[in-house]
């Protein structure tokens, strides 16, 4: 029964990731997620039930629009995958609890701004604020984080990213300090020191990584959303784990 309740969930997710692709394709470009009808971008033909079967419309159509023959991003697949093996992870871990609602949210919550902020640098406030809003709530009536917790988590997050935000004018962007708000609100104190500081390593040695590999150069920007949803996403899981690890080095 639990296998083929992983299975379902997974299935879930797989649907959940298309609509998050919907979310990433339309709100950069500030268009309605209900209006028009999911279509191809380049031909503009409305798409039938059988080019939305996700992941595998794509494999049946090889990547490509089955009217115009113009490449679908492989960024679609990657999404509702990674999405599927999402909810099935996080069912396992947590079962059909409010910690599998609340952490599916978040996640898919993080996805969403990583992927937009990988493809065109942007952490959209019509994203921030409403999820804000949304975790404060959840801050007060579930049981695990707490209204102070949450507030706290979301000054610190805030406060980290601010002072080089301030600093640097080009080094960090308005919308990383929003987006480590955001993060704390998710995941509370002291949490937010993993979900931030894991951005922070992550981010770094991706930079130096590039920086060796001459992908990038001192003057290129590196967009920091996809490192901040990364280390937001060990810090929901398993932030509490981290944190005795770290105490316990220590001593």
């Amino acid at each position: 029964m639990t296998v083929m309740l992983i299975v379902i969930l997974g299935l879930l997710g797989l649907a959940v990731g298309s609509f998050l692709n919907v979310c990433i394709d339309r709100l950069p470009a500030k268009k309605s997620l209900a209006y028009p009808p999911s279509h191809c971008n380049s031909c503009g033909h409305v798409l039938s039930v059988k080019d939305l079967v996700p992941v595998f419309s794509y494999l049946r159509l090889r990547g490509k629009c089955r009217y115009c023959g113009a490449r679908i991003p492989v960024r679609v697949p990657l999404v509702e995958s990674a999405a599927g093996l999402l909810f099935s992870f996080l069912f396992w871990k947590y079962g059909l609890t409010y910690q599998f609602a609340l952490v599916g949210i978040y996640s898919c919550v993080l996805l969403v701004l990583a992927v937009i902020d990988l493809e065109h640098r942007l952490i959209l406030n019509v994203i921030v604020y409403p999820v804000a809003i949304i975790a404060l709530i959840a801050d007060i009536l579930i049981p695990g984080i707490g209204i102070l917790s949450g507030l706290g988590g979301g000054a610190i997050g805030f406060g980290i990213l601010l002072i080089p935000a301030i600093v640097s004018r080009r080094g960090m962007g308005w919308g990383n300090v929003k987006m480590a708000g955001l993060i704390g609100l998710m995941t509370g104190y002291p949490r937010v020191f993993v979900a931030i500081l894991s951005g922070i390593i992550l981010g770094g040695l991706t930079a130096v990584a590039l920086l060796l590999l001459k992908k990038k150069t001192r003057k290129d920007a590196i967009p920091f959303g996809p490192f901040l949803s990364i280390g937001s996403f060990l810090a929901l899981l398993w932030g509490q784990e981290i944190i005795r690890w770290y105490l316990n080095l220590l001593n």
